[in-house]
C-alpha cells in the first residue's frame, strides 16, 4: 500500500467526489505536495478530512444558518420550523425558477442533483448545516459524506446507514439475520436473465420485480404470467437505470392484498432509539401513495408494539441517527414483512406530527445538533386521528398521466393544514415530481378526520393545470375507504369515475371567462342585429355556440382566464377543464377530423408531456391492434402509445429524443 495518493485515489478511498478533494487542497484543509509535477497526498493526512459517523457523546454544535437543498412543499415546510427555532434559512432554485417562499435568502444552483454545487453554495452562504428534504440527494450516501467532510452538519443519518439501507437486497439480508420477517424472494448478486428466470420459477407467481437501489415505486413490475417475465425484466432494468443509475433487481413473491404500514423512528447520536407509531399508506395507485393516515385502522396496540420493536431493530442494525421510516407489508392475520427503510423524512410525516403533537423537523434539527431523545413514552402517545391527501398534477381521466400548465387560480381551505410550495402564476412542468400539495386533517375520531378532509377538498380550487382533486373527493367517499379496508391493490379493483360532464353551466362559465378578453369585449364574439352576441367555444373535439346576454346569467363552477394561452379554465367537480375560442373553419382540419372519426383511421397523440424514448415502427409499417408504436418517458416512467386498430402507419411524426406536449400528433394509422 502506497504512503501517498493522487487526488483521484483520495476521492475513491473516502467515497467523495474529486471536486471535494480539490476544494480541501485549495483551502489548505488537506495537505498536498507536488511530486514530478503531480499532486500527491500523504495517507497520514487523510485523518483531517475523512468523514466519520458521529460517535456517542459527540459535542453539540449549534445550527444558526440552514441551507435547504430542495424545492416545493418540503422546502417551505422545513423553513417554517427552522425559522420558528430562530435558524436563518437559505433556499436554492434553478435559473428561471421562482425562488422558494419563506426563506431568509435564496441562491441559484445548476442542479438539485449536483452535490458539489449545493455544498459550495452552502459554504458561500455561511451555512452551518444542510437539510436535504426528500428526493434528490436526501438518500445519497456520497453526498452525506461530502457534507460532513466539508465541515457542515448533515441533517440526516450517517452515510454508512444510508448506503446500507439504500441497497435493498443487502438490507433484506441484514434484517432477516436479525429475526425481522421478509417476503420470500431473490436478492443475490447474479443478475443474468437465466438466473433471474430460474429464481422466478422457484419463487412462483405472482412475482414482484423491483430495483435493488429503488424507492417510491419506480421500476416496480408485477408478473402474473411466465411469458411476460422477459419483457418486464427489461422494462424494470431500463426504469431502474434512468431513476437510480443502477439496474440490479430484486425478485419477491407478490403478496396479494396487504396493507402498507410504516413505522416512524427517531435515533439520536447517543444510541437512543424510539418509534412514534404507524402510518397506514395502503391507498395507492401503481405503488404511489395517495392518502395516508395515523393511527392505522387495522393496527392494535399489541401489533403496534411488535412492529415498533421490529422497526427499531432494523434501524439500530445500521447505527441509525436522525429520522427514518421502516416500511412493512401487513397481512390480515397480523403477520408483517419488512419492505424497505427510507433514510429521510417522509412525504406523509404530517399525520404522525398531528397525532403525536411533535414537530419532526424540529426533532431532526435537535438530533443533528447532538441533542438527546426523551423517554419512549414521550413519543408514543397518539391523540385522535389524522388523514393526509396528496394533490398531484395529473389527469385521472386519462390514466393518471402527468399534467402541466400554469396555475391561474388557487384557493385553499381554512381549518386544516396545507403543506405546499406552489402559488398562483407558477408553471407546473414535467421535470419534477408532480406533487403540488398535501392537505392534512386531524380530529378526535377517524370518521371526523375523514369528514373534515372531505370538506377541505370540496373547498379547494386549482385551475390552469389538471389535478387529482376530483379523484380524491371520490376516493374519500368510497365505502372501502370509510370502513378502513383499503389494501395496496384496492384501487386497481374499483371502477374509477369517468370524465366530468360538461353541462350548459360549464360552457357558460367558459364563455364568461373568455368574452372579456375578446376584441370589443363581450361583443367581439359575434355581433348580430337585434340579437345577443354569440361566442363559439372549443374543448377537445367538441364545440358549442354560447349566447352572451347583456344581463346576468347562471354559470357553473369557478372559472379563470389564462391570457398567455388564450384559454379559460372551469372547475368541474374539482377538475380543471380547459376551453378556448373555436378557430374559424378550416377545410384541411375538417377533412382530417372527418377521416379521424372513421373506424378505419386512428390518430395517435401524446397522452402527456414527455420525451420520446423509442419509436418502435417505421412509416409504412404494418401494426397489429394494441401494438406499441411509440414510448414516451415522463417522471422517469415509461408509457407506451399503442395502435387502437390493425393497419398500416401512414404518417409518423415522432422522433426519438424529442420533447412532445400533451395532445401532439405522433402518428396516424389506417386499416
Amino acid at each position: 500500500m502506497s504512503d501517498t495518493l493522487s487526488p483521484r485515489e483520495v476521492a475513491e478511498e473516502l467515497g467523495v467526489t474529486g471536486r471535494t478533494v480539490q476544494r480541501w487542497i485549495s483551502t489548505g484543509r488537506l495537505q498536498a505536495q507536488r511530486v514530478g509535477g503531480r499532486l500527491r497526498v500523504s495517507r497520514a493526512s487523510l485523518a483531517a478530512v475523512a468523514p466519520q459517523d458521529a460517535p456517542p457523546g459527540q459535542e453539540s454544535r449549534r445550527i444558526r444558518t440552514l441551507l435547504i437543498a430542495n424545492r416545493g412543499e418540503i422546502a417551505v415546510r422545513v423553513a417554517r420550523t427552522a425559522r420558528r427555532l430562530g435558524i436563518r434559512t437559505v433556499g436554492v432554485h434553478l435559473a428561471g425558477e421562482r425562488p422558494p417562499a419563506a426563506m431568509d435568502a435564496t441562491l441559484a444552483i445548476s442542479s438539485y442533483l449536483d452535490g458539489d454545487a449545493v455544498i459550495d453554495t452552502a459554504l458561500a452562504a455561511g451555512a452551518d448545516a444542510i437539510h436535504p428534504g426528500y428526493g434528490f440527494l436526501s438518500e445519497n450516501a456520497a453526498f452525506a459524506a461530502a457534507v460532513t467532510a466539508a465541515g457542515l452538519i448533515w441533517v440526516g443519518p450517517p452515510a454508512g446507514a444510508i448506503a446500507a439501507m439504500g441497497d435493498k437486497a443487502a438490507a433484506r439480508r441484514r434484517v432477516a439475520e436479525r429475526g425481522v420477517p421478509v417476503v420470500p424472494g431473490y436478492d443475490g448478486e447474479a443478475q443474468d436473465d437465466e438466473t433471474l428466470r430460474r429464481e422466478a420459477e422457484r419463487i412462483g407467481l405472482p412475482l414482484l420485480i423491483k430495483p435493488s437501489a429503488g424507492g417510491g415505486g419506480k421500476g416496480m413490475r408485477i408478473v402474473r404470467a411466465g411469458d411476460d417475465l422477459g419483457e418486464e425484466l427489461a422494462a424494470a432494468r431500463r426504469e431502474a437505470t434512468r431513476a437510480f443509475a443502477n439496474d440490479r433487481l430484486i425478485l419477491e413473491r407478490y403478496v396479494e392484498g396487504p396493507r402498507h404500514v410504516e413505522i416512524q423512528v427517531l435515533f439520536d447520536m447517543h444510541g437512543n432509539g424510539v418509534h412514534l407509531g404507524e402510518r397506514d399508506c395502503s391507498a395507492q395507485r401503481r405503488h404511489q401513495k395517495i392518502v395516508e393516515e395515523s393511527p392505522g385502522p387495522a393496527v392494535t396496540p399489541e401489533l403496534r408494539e411488535r412492529m415498533g420493536r421490529a422497526a427499531v431493530t432494523v434501524a439500530g442494525s445500521v447505527g441509525y441517527v436522525n429520522a427514518g421510516t421502516v416500511e412493512f407489508l401487513l397481512a390480515d392475520d397480523g403477520s408483517f414483512y419488512f419492505l424497505e427503510m427510507n433514510t429521510r423524512l417522509q412525504v406523509e410525516h404530517p399525520v404522525t406530527e398531528a397525532v403525536t403533537g411533535r414537530d419532526l423537523v424540529a426533532d431532526q434539527l435537535q438530533i443533528a445538533e447532538g441533542g438527546t431523545l426523551d423517554s419512549p413514552a414521550a413519543y408514543q402517545q397518539l391523540t385522535g386521528h389524522a388523514v393526509e391527501a396528496r394533490v398531484y398534477a395529473e389527469d385521472p381521466e386519462h390514466g393518471f398521466l402527468p399534467a402541466t400548465g400554469r396555475i391561474v387560480e388557487l384557493r385553499w381551505p381554512d381549518d386544516v393544514r396545507i403543506d405546499t410550495g406552489i402559488a398562483k402564476g407558477d408553471r407546473i412542468g414535467d421535470r419534477f415530481d408532480p406533487l403540488l400539495a398535501k392537505i392534512i386533517a386531524h380530529a378526535p375520531s377517524r370518521a371526523e378526520a375523514l369528514d373534515r378532509l372531505a370538506g377541505a377538498l370540496e373547498e379547494t380550487v386549482i385551475l390552469g393545470v389538471r389535478t387529482n382533486l376530483r379523484f380524491l373527493r371520490w376516493l374519500l367517499a368510497q365505502p372501502v375507504m370509510r370502513d378502513g379496508e383499503m389494501r395496496t391493490d384496492t384501487l386497481a379493483s374499483l371502477p374509477l369515475p369517468g370524465a366530468p360532464e360538461l353541462d350548459d353551466g360549464t360552457w357558460r362559465s367558459a364563455a364568461m371567462a373568455l368574452s372579456p378578453a375578446l376584441p370589443g369585449g363581450a361583443w367581439g364574439g359575434g355581433w348580430r342585429l337585434n340579437a345577443a352576441p354569440q361566442l363559439r367555444l372549443e374543448h377537445g373535439d367538441r364545440q358549442e355556440t354560447i349566447e352572451l346576454p347583456s344581463g346576468g346569467w347562471t354559470a357553473g363552477g369557478p372559472f379563470a382566464m389564462d391570457e398567455e394561452r388564450g384559454e379559460a379554465f372551469v372547475d368541474i367537480e374539482g377538475q380543471s377543464v380547459e376551453f378556448s375560442v373555436a378557430p374559424p373553419p378550416d377545410v384541411e382540419a375538417a377533412v382530417r377530423h372527418a377521416s379521424g372519426s372513421g373506424e378505419g383511421h386512428a390518430t395517435l397523440t401524446a397522452p402527456m408531456p414527455g420525451r420520446v424514448i423509442s419509436v418502435r415502427v417505421a412509416e409504412g409499417a404494418s401494426v397489429s391492434e394494441r401494438q406499441p408504436v411509440i414510448v414516451i418517458e415522463a417522471m422517469k416512467m415509461e408509457h407506451a402509445v399503442v395502435s387502437p386498430l390493425e393497419g398500416r402507419v401512414t404518417r409518423l411524426l415522432a422522433r426519438e429524443g424529442t420533447q412532445v406536449e400533451r395532445g401532439e400528433v405522433l402518428a396516424e394509422v389506417e386499416r
